[in-house]
């Protein structure tokens, strides 16, 4: 057991000094920022030179907003989102969905909307 838990921690210095090379030397490239005005309107972007880039744009009503950046593993993730009094929507083909519906509850569900239970 001690000598997993010395590979483990071994590991985890390595991927933290891995990851920390990363982005070691980055820098922001573009930065804009409309700070909040009396109706609470604001607005910021920026983008970094290791391919980091997010903006976002917001009220009183909600934000909407985007980033995108390339995963360690190389793949390219985007992510828009918006916040409103609907909650926070987040969008991207990374983030996991529902799978479908089986047919068999499909056609349950069908089956007790048509025939709601009486008192």
């Amino acid at each position: 057991m001690f000598k997993l838990s010395l590979c483990l921690l071994a590991a985890l210095m390595l991927s933290n000094v891995y990851a920390d090379n990363i982005n070691k030397d980055a820098v922001i490239t573009r930065e804009e920022v409309d700070s909040a005005d009396a109706d609470g309107n604001y607005r910021f972007a920026y983008e970094t030179s290791n391919g980091i880039q997010a903006q976002e744009a917001g009220n009183s009503n909600g934000i909407s907003g985007s980033s995108s950046y390339v995963s360690p593993e190389g793949i390219p993730i985007s992510l828009t989102y918006v916040a409103d009094e609907n909650g926070f929507q987040p969008q991207g083909d990374h983030l996991p969905t529902a799978p479908p519906i089986p047919e068999a509850i499909l056609r349950a569900l069908e089956y007790i909307a048509a025939h709601p239970q009486r008192p």
